[in-house]
């Protein structure tokens, strides 16, 4: 194997097809960034992380100088020791985890380019392809029920609905969505926009309306992990843990607490590695996995998707961040990820 010679960023902005609204706000575009890191052999491998303060607590341009200042603890290092960088730097900058997932993924696709495997093999399975849900955000019930429409026709058989906002509005945009897509499987996603009462009632509402779900995900404030324990507790649907688990740690605090039925695992909020560690302890503990990814590109899409074929044992795939885009780095469409290697893959 060979050294790490050259490690560089660049910020970026992907425009989306549409606004996207969710709970926290609305975004119109996805601003990410892109590292590189290049071997003495030549090598380049591609990491992106696409920060959203109100969930990773990082901007873009704080991401960009994350990647700047741990440059140096990986120049000049093997990068067949990549688990011991991967380690070095997370301990050095903890909590910046878009900045992270792109530096940890861009070691990860160097080594396998170098070695000639692709990046699902580093996780026990061949690349298969992976089949996505697609997102409706939160939108009028006539809206989404359009955006419903038009996922069903394009061959999305899963669907999640963004909630969160008024619990009245966002019953009839589920409702309206399950009238126009009744043969879908149908999740929604709070992103912590309710409380441990409000969940109730949003769920009391679908039962009588006799919409079945999937699952709720994260309803409640992510510090309040005893809340999302009260709401499991108190509906008959899986309540799903997202932005309450960043590591390994908060899944188990997630197990001890018997707080969810489902982890939504994602490699933008954990990075790779510690993905796969998150997801022993799923298993272990017998609940259900989810992932799930920010508003990436195919780099960071396709590298989900790798962990995914790789592990397997994944309930719920929620990667349909580059569905969103206004326009892609590659060609790519439809609910089906077609991945291949090396690496993860895709050169921007």
């Amino acid at each position: 194997m060979s050294d790490v010679v050259a490690v560089t960023v660049d910020a970026f902005d992907h425009p989306l097809a549409e606004p996207f609204e969710i709970s926290l706000g609305t975004q119109r575009e996805a601003s990410s960034v892109l590292v590189t890191v290049e071997t003495e052999a030549g090598v380049t491998g591609h990491g992106e992380g696409s920060p959203l303060p109100p969930v990773t607590g990082e901007t873009q341009a704080a991401a960009v100088e994350t990647v700047r200042g741990v440059a140096g603890l990986i120049k000049g290092r093997d990068v067949a020791d990549y688990r011991e960088l991967v380690s070095d730097v997370r301990a050095a900058v903890p909590g910046a985890v878009s900045a992270l997932f792109a530096v940890e993924t861009a070691i990860l696709d160097a080594y396998c380019r170098e070695v000639d495997l692709p990046l699902s093999a580093l996780f026990g399975g061949p690349p298969e392809p992976v089949t996505t849900d697609m997102t409706i955000p939160i939108l009028t019930p006539e809206r989404a029920a359009e955006r419903a429409t038009e996922a069903v026709s394009a061959g999305y058989d899963h669907l999640k609905i963004k909630t969160g906002s008024d619990v009245a509005e966002d019953a009839e945009r589920v409702r309206a969505v399950a009238r126009v897509a009744p043969d879908a499987s149908l999740k929604v996603d709070a992103n912590q926009g309710w409380t441990v009462k409000e969940t109730g009632r949003f769920a009391d509402q679908m039962a009588e309306s006799g919409v079945s779900l999937e699952l709720i995900e994260q309803p409640v404030p992510a510090s309040d992990v005893a809340g999302l324990a009260r709401v499991r507790e108190r509906v008959g649907v899986p309540i799903a843990a997202d932005e309450a688990v960043f590591s390994p740690a908060d899944a188990s605090r997630i197990v001890r607490e018997g707080a969810a039925d489902v982890i939504n695992a994602k490699l933008g909020k954990s990075g790779p590695l510690a993905v796969a560690d998150i997801a022993a302890i799923a298993e272990a503990a017998d609940l259900e996995l989810m992932v799930g990814c920010m508003l990436e590109s195919a780099v960071g899409i396709h590298t989900s998707a790798h962990v995914v074929a790789g592990l397997g044992g994944f309930d719920y795939v929620d990667l349909d961040g580059n569905r969103l885009l206004a326009a892609d780095v590659v060609e790519d469409g439809g609910p089906v990820h077609s991945i291949a290697g090396p690496g993860h893959g895709v050169t921007p």
